[in-house]
């Protein structure tokens, strides 16, 4: 009796009239809204194409990603910094991080930012050397502290007390057994955090801290309270306010915020793919990739391993 090839199951997707519903919804909402941005003349479009690539607006945003950048950088350098006093043996050094966290996190961005401004108000000299004693080095407070470094203290310093708790979240998700691994191992405590439990705990900060770079880039608006007045909402608020047109001004910040928002989201995307690896993220291999028709239908039929003859190709 000859053998019967089973035939290939086409399933067809059931038919759902509330997607399609949505969708035309959906689409005429966003054709109403499109319309309304082009047909209305209160915005001004031919302005803003103006001054999209003005001069002083490209050295705005240029000021605005160098604030977000190195903020960013130095949150980052005291959230690790903070991360692993908090959760070190040494009491005093816990101590210290819990005081910075609870500082930082307790009182308004914009509060720093203004002490920040006024910290040459505050101490017209700084000095290095013995308290109570000689001083080694003497310098204006203002020759130090000028208001693009206070700005990105007081960005940057803020920031590492919200991503130390991100950091530190990160590293307890690792295992235990992980440490207790590298300890039988007979590898140090900062082998172990950087060779082992930090790569893990990566695909934990990565998606959080990335939010963060992205609120950093428009917090940075905020600057004009140390004054920095190089930044990109405030420099496209002074045009817009001269020429008596703050809105479409405004809408060539948001232009610029937006793409770099998208921009930021995608190098994001990258970096969790990366860190995701093994955990999540990874796409299964196709069904039925390498194999004759015959291979596939006896697949589909779910015969494969009943059937001692069938070999599958990788």
């Amino acid at each position: 009796m000859a053998e019967s090839t089973p035939e290939l199951i086409h399933a067809r997707p059931v038919f759902r009239p509330s997607v399609w519903i949505w969708a035309a919804i959906v689409l005429v909402l966003a054709a109403m809204f499109v319309h309304g941005l082009v047909t209305n003349p209160n915005y001004h479009w031919e302005i803003v194409w103006e001054y999209l690539f003005d001069p002083r607006v490209v050295s705005a945003v240029g000021w605005t990603l160098i604030l977000t950048v190195a903020a960013m950088c130095l949150g980052i350098l005291m959230a690790v910094t903070m991360a692993i006093m908090r959760m070190g043996t040494n009491p005093v050094l816990r101590a210290v991080s819990w005081a910075y966290i609870w500082f930082f996190r307790g009182t308004p961005i914009y509060t720093q930012l203004v002490f920040w401004g006024l910290v040459g108000v505050l101490y017209q000299r700084l000095s290095i050397g013995i308290p109570f004693g000689p001083e080694f080095f003497s310098f204006n407070t203002y020759d130090l502290i000028t208001p693009a470094v206070a700005a990105i203290l007081g960005l940057g310093l803020n920031e590492g007390a919200y991503l130390a708790e991100i950091v530190r979240g990160g590293l307890q998700s690792v295992d235990k057994g992980q440490w207790e691994a590298a300890n039988a191992l007979g590898m140090k405590r900062s082998t172990t955090l950087r060779r082992i439990v930090i790569p893990q705990a990566m695909r934990v900060i990565v998606p959080p801290t990335g939010n963060e770079t992205i609120s950093m880039l428009k917090t940075t608006s905020l600057v004009l309270a140390v004054p920095f007045s190089l930044e990109l909402t405030f420099v496209s608020n002074a045009i817009g306010n001269k020429m008596f047109q703050p809105l479409p001004l405004l809408l060539v910040a948001a232009i610029y915020y937006l793409a770099i928002t998208s921009i930021l989201m995608i190098f994001q995307t990258r970096i969790e793919a990366y860190y995701g690896k093994g955990f999540d993220g990874e796409k299964p291999a196709k069904a039925g990739r390498g194999m004759s028709k015959r291979q596939q239908s006896i697949l589909a039929a779910g015969t494969v391993h009943d059937d001692p003859t069938l070999e599958v190709t990788p």
